[in-house]
């Protein structure tokens, strides 16, 4: 029920819609849009606002074995040349890890079970037969439920309370509930 209707949110608007289209171009393996790109969206939906809440940026994550940095650079200058006005952020997930100090990650979903928050742990990937796919290790039912819970088997309490405070989500969602995990 939640993954039909957030498909269903973001198939309704026309700026995700169309990054998802640019995306889908580049044909990455394992590919997809997450955190503030889906979460943004259900929390503003669930706040009933009729104007979208500005993206700052679009994660375009994707998973490739095949590690090489440079490639992100040129996803995002295609990206860019495509749509300037768009603020792409590309990352090979097959890679965060060195960057994160975990494990080296298995795919792109396990990748995003190492996130600070668990609700921003949401992505959606425009398919070839044109249906929308979501990506949600752990699960829609806390996004849903208006929720903010730190990811407390990642140990990053401290990155969880600064994401808080500098992303002013509580601000721009008050009816978030912080979950203490």
């Amino acid at each position: 029920m939640h993954e039909q209707l957030l498909c269903d949110w973001i198939a309704a608007d026309p700026l995700r819609m169309h990054a998802l289209r640019l995306a889908a171009q580049l044909d990455l393996p394992d590919w997809c849009i997450g955190a503030g790109f889906v979460r943004n969206l259900a929390w503003d939906r669930l706040h009933r606002y009729a104007t979208p809440t500005p993206l700052t940026d679009i994660d375009l994550i994707y998973f490739d074995p095949r590690v090489d940095a440079r490639r992100d650079a040129e996803c995002e200058a295609v990206l860019r040349a495509a749509d300037a006005s768009l603020p792409w952020s590309v990352r090979n997930q097959a890679r965060m890890h060195e960057h994160n100090g975990d494990l080296p990650y298995r795919s792109t979903a396990d990748a995003m079970r190492y996130w600070v928050e668990m609700e921003t742990a949401v992505g959606v990937r425009l398919e070839r037969c044109g249906r929308l796919h979501i990506i949600a290790p752990f699960g829609l039912h806390s996004l849903f439920a208006l929720q903010l819970t730190p990811n407390e088997s990642r140990g990053r309490r401290d990155a969880f309370l600064g994401r808080l405070r500098t992303k002013n989500w509580l601000t721009v969602w008050p009816q978030l509930r912080i979950i203490k995990g």
